[in-house]
């Protein structure tokens, strides 16, 4: 009996997804509602393959100032599309086919406005989306057999904007690159403290032979 908790306890499976937005200058305001930008904002595959094997629906919460701000998918290509004029914050909530499964969210900042001032609106779309990995621990049968049966897309391939490997090996240099400079800079501290060390050594024995003088 422990035996088998145990082997579940370490069964863990890791589902890869991409979600993000991705939005557009119209060119101009739009009169009859100051839109500004189209955009869409989106849950997809890492590995192109269809979510809703396991995955039952993606709910996406909008800014309280559209109409329905709370959109449900049930199917894929998991994403909605909208206009406006302003950057907020959308919940992205996935549902599982197995209802004891715990919902998982995400938290997507909606761009519309490119950041530099070199790069001019409306000349391409801003992109931003992001990796990241759903967490099974102990999953139940029926999620086993969903999460272990991929299933091809019915409709193309998912291209990613983002080279997420480059992403990943640029985190990594970087990673190392501070390693090594943390290291350098303790070295540096080590060597400060052991010549204030030394030189208080100093101290205490002059200290120790204007004593025995006097």
């Amino acid at each position: 009996m422990s035996e088998a908790k145990s082997a579940k306890s370490s069964h863990v499976i890791i589902k890869p997804i991409v979600f993000g937005s991705v939005s557009r200058y119209l060119g101009k305001k739009r009169e009859e509602d100051g839109h500004t930008h189209s955009w869409t904002v989106y849950v997809k595959p890492y590995l192109n393959e269809d979510l809703s094997v396991y995955v039952k629906r993606v709910q996406f919460k909008l800014h309280d100032s559209y109409v329905n701000p709370v959109r449900t998918v049930s199917r894929p290509p998991y994403e909605i599309s909208e206009t406006g004029w302003g950057e907020f914050e959308i919940q992205i909530k996935l549902t599982f086919v197995d209802p004891q499964e715990k919902p998982v969210t995400f938290y997507h900042l909606l761009k519309l406005f490119f950041p530099g001032p070199d790069l001019i609106q409306g000349k391409k779309p801003l992109i931003l989306e992001h990796y990241d990995e759903i967490l099974f621990q102990e999953p139940s049968a029926l999620m086993i057999e969903a999460l272990n049966t991929p299933k091809a897309l019915s409709f193309g391939v998912y291209k990613h904007d983002t080279d997420f490997e480059a992403v990943k090996q640029k985190t990594y240099d970087d990673l190392v690159l501070t390693r090594r400079r943390v290291q350098e800079e303790t070295e540096k501290l080590r060597d400060v403290l052991k010549s204030k060390q030394n030189k208080l050594e100093q101290l205490k024995a002059e200290l120790n032979k204007y004593e025995v003088a006097t």
